[in-house]
């Protein structure tokens, strides 16, 4: 009745007896290239999308700027804890789309694919509500937590008009997902150019009629642009075309089997992000109890924000990664879904020397950028030595994680980033830093060993992955009785 995951597989790649190495060779080189324009078509695309992403912070923390420093501090201070607690656990938790919508989309389970859509936006928006009291609640935390009362109260009122952007990035996260996971990732681009190009004017406008609460309005307003032409787009291409949109399965929610699947993974993918993300903000925090903490901190952001361009880089091949696996798995194709995850792999090393050469050629003029004074710029030149070095191995990081994603096992991740960052990078951090008294470049020092631990428990991980076990895991996380049913009606009529 049906092919097994090896014989499906070995159509994709057995080689004729006739051909010759040299042309087994050229299949294969002619294989790789292919590999390497598909993810290059999926990545080029999410690396602008994140960049904007980054262009919108920039431009937000400039107009902040605009209004004085109390707004500043309120309103930078707002948003790190939004993204803290809110935007990092709705990402994290929107990642278990990427191996369910790509898997199902391999096997071409256009049903799964749209109910994974709507649940996937369901458990985002029912999220939201205890996000939305903890946000409504940040001036009290943030006293209790030793910050200035006057400062707890701006970041309050920042995020009380942010509280939007909650339910939008609700609808915003699994419209990039779904698209994406199909390898549409041009129309995520150039939709977030374009808002991102409105959100200055919007800024102007809003900052100059209502102060820090308009600043706050237009992040959310741009988002709300982004989400209503992805929708459309989404809409009317399907429609059009008839086949997915004939298929069904939207408001297919009765079932319990896909909410469980969903769930199993969104609980790991969603810690996984928090425990890196929150890992980040630790070190700022950690950063601030430092000797001369102000220039300590000076010194981190300056050396971060370069960080934060090679990240939006990382962050899409990742993604480009865990698609371009879930996808061959989904369609059986585990010995293309190993060449993928090899390719992937291969770039991310090539990349993580690259951008690491890149900081360190460029940290000469990047303090200069940010600072004039002498003691932060030499500090920036000395620290971007050792992010550099973090550089090369957050890629080949960043990129396992992905292919651990795709495979759907986001634990394994859970898992490397538990060890990696909470019991070496934080710990051994602490004791550099403040017992022996290296400063930040302790902290750092204790970071790149956490994420070394990291890297080398995701890679074994990834190394001892059977792909044709993986492959038929796929095709039963791909198949539901509901949609065997819907089948044998259409099979019937």
């Amino acid at each position: 009745m049906e092919e097994s995951v090896a014989e499906k597989a070995n159509d994709h790649q057995d080689v004729p007896p006739s051909l010759s190495p040299n042309s087994t060779l050229k299949r294969a080189e002619n294989s790789i290239l292919s590999e390497l324009k598909t993810q290059c078509r999926i990545a080029i695309p999410l690396t602008v999308m994140n960049l904007t992403w980054f262009a919108k912070l920039a431009i937000s923390t400039a107009f902040l700027g605009r209004l004085g420093n109390l707004s500043l501090a309120g309103g930078t201070l707002g948003f790190t804890f939004a993204n803290v607690t809110g935007f990092s656990v709705l990402s994290g938790l929107c990642g278990a789309m990427e191996p369910m919508c790509g898997q199902a989309f391999g096997a071409k389970n256009f049903r799964l694919l749209h109910r994974t859509l709507t649940m996937a936006t369901l458990l985002l928006l029912s999220a939201t509500i205890p996000i939305a009291f903890l946000w409504l609640n940040v001036d009290k935390i943030l006293i209790q937590l030793g910050q200035e009362r006057d400062i707890s109260i701006t970041a309050r009122h920042y995020l009380a008009y942010l509280l939007p952007d909650l339910v939008i990035t609700s609808f915003l996260c699994p419209l990039k997902a779904y698209l994406s996971t199909q390898n549409i990732t041009v129309p995520i681009m150039l939709s977030s150019a374009f808002a991102v190009a409105l959100h200055i004017p919007i800024n102007v406008l809003l900052s100059r009629e209502k102060g820090l609460e308009g600043v706050s309005m237009a992040a959310w307003i741009t988002d709300l642009i982004v989400v209503i032409l992805l929708g459309l787009y989404v809409l009317i291409t399907e429609k059009k075309g008839g086949e997915k949109w004939k298929e069904g399965g939207w408001w297919e929610l009765r079932g319990t089997d896909d909410w469980i699947k969903l769930l199993k993974l969104s609980g790991p993918c969603c810690l996984t992000t928090c425990l890196e993300w929150w890992c980040y903000e630790i070190m700022v925090l950690l950063t601030g109890r430092l000797p001369n903490a102000k220039q300590a901190v000076g010194v981190l952001a300056i050396v971060l924000n370069f960080d934060y361009l090679l990240y939006s880089v990382m962050l899409s091949l990742a993604t480009c990664s865990s698609i371009r696996v879930s996808n061959e798995l989904g369609a059986l194709n585990a010995r293309i879904a190993y060449r993928s995850a090899y390719v992937s792999l291969c770039i991310s090393i090539i990349l993580g020397f690259l951008g690491g050469s890149i900081m360190v050629s460029a940290r000469g003029v990047w303090g200069p950028l940010f600072s004039g004074d002498e003691g932060i710029v030499r500090n920036v030149k000395r620290m971007m030595l050792w992010m550099a070095i973090v550089e090369v191995v957050n890629f080949p990081l960043a990129v396992c994680g992905g292919i651990v994603r795709g495979t759907a096992r986001p634990w394994l991740g859970m898992y490397a980033n538990i060890c990696g960052f909470y019991l070496v990078a934080l710990p051994l951090g602490v004791v550099l830093g403040f017992r022996i008294h290296l400063g930040l470049g302790g902290l750092l020092m204790g970071f790149l060993c956490g994420m070394v631990v990291c890297l080398v428990l995701v890679f074994v991980f990834v190394a001892r992955i059977d792909w044709e076990d993986e492959a038929e895991k796929a095709r039963m996380l791909t198949s539901s009785q509901q949609d065997c049913e819907h089948h044998v009606k259409n099979v019937n009529s």
